[in-house]
């Protein structure tokens, strides 16, 4: 089934299982009962789940990388301690590094697919896992959303800016570090480039919620910020983070990727838009390696 047959509120229900407590069975079910133009509304629900599987495009064998995972201190954070998937690009390094964040469901085959893409460009790729304190990833994103909402928030975050700094500080980086993340991971970034001043020298969100617009003169990285066309929810926030950038004369360029819904760059469903996902991705490669370098 392609994404143009897919029924708009198809995908309104699934943006909404996504990000709520809504379980599959609710979300099945209430798809059952849709009335679409044309086919079954709830086989149009079950082709928008995702299938990492078949999404993979590189491979954890890759000789061009060498993933592993790792723990590293956490003071602060849900547990006082992380985990991640490392990839290091074959070679000695040092490298420069790029912190990748998930959604709000830990850290699925999507988000280690995209650090094995980033590490094949070069980076030293670091995407924690925001659920290990509890367990980590549970190999399905219901259970995972279910976790990640279970933690505290704050702590969570910390988490994450934990993990920027391990990564910044790595044997194998160059002490210079980006940070991309996708849905919930890119309002993380957004917070990040608050957070961290000078010692994040990029950021690229995708369809992330923008920070608190009163912080936003603290932000001192080249913001590179992706958004969906058809995203209501984070486009609510996108005018008033513009405005703000510009008043504090910030370094950003905003891009808003026509015919795209929330989730664009996961290649794992059809909202995947593969001709906007390669620009995305391109740009996001050449905008780390000109502010790595």
């Amino acid at each position: 089934m392609t994404k143009d047959s897919i029924d708009p509120k198809v995908y309104d229900l699934y943006d909404e299982y996504c990000h709520t407590q809504m379980s599959r069975r609710a979300f099945l079910s209430k798809a059952s009962k849709l009335a679409v133009v044309s086919g079954s509304a709830l086989a149009m629900a079950e082709a928008l789940l995702p299938r990492y599987a078949e999404a993979t495009t590189v491979s954890f064998t890759d000789e061009r990388i060498k993933p592993r995972y790792v723990d590293y201190d956490s003071p602060g954070g849900s547990s006082g301690t992380m985990r991640g998937y490392l990839v290091k690009p074959a070679g000695d390094g040092p490298f420069p590094a790029v912190l990748v964040i998930h959604e709000n469901r830990g850290l699925n085959p999507y988000i280690e697919d995209v650090a094995r893409r980033a590490a094949v460009e070069g980076f030293l790729a670091l995407a924690p896992d925001g659920l290990s304190p509890i367990g980590g990833y549970p190999g399905n994103d219901d259970e995972g959303k279910v976790m990640q909402k279970s933690l505290d928030p704050a702590k969570l975050y910390i988490d994450l800016l934990n993990s920027a700094r391990f990564l910044k500080g790595h044997e194998l980086s160059s002490g210079k570090l980006a940070a991309t993340g996708f849905c919930y991971g890119g309002g993380v970034v957004n917070k990040l480039a608050v957070s961290m001043g000078a010692d994040l020298n990029a950021g690229v969100p995708f369809y992330g919620v923008a920070p608190a617009l009163e912080d936003v003169a603290k932000i001192q990285a080249p913001l590179m910020v992706n958004y969906a066309e058809d995203d209501p929810r984070v486009n609510g926030t996108q005018e008033g983070y513009r405005k703000a950038l510009e008043a504090n004369n910030k370094t950003f360029v905003m891009y808003t990727y026509e015919g795209t819904r929330h989730g664009f760059h996961n290649n794992s469903t059809p909202r995947y838009n593969e001709v906007q996902a390669k620009l995305a991705w391109e740009r996001t490669i050449a905008f780390f390696k000109e502010h790595l370098s």
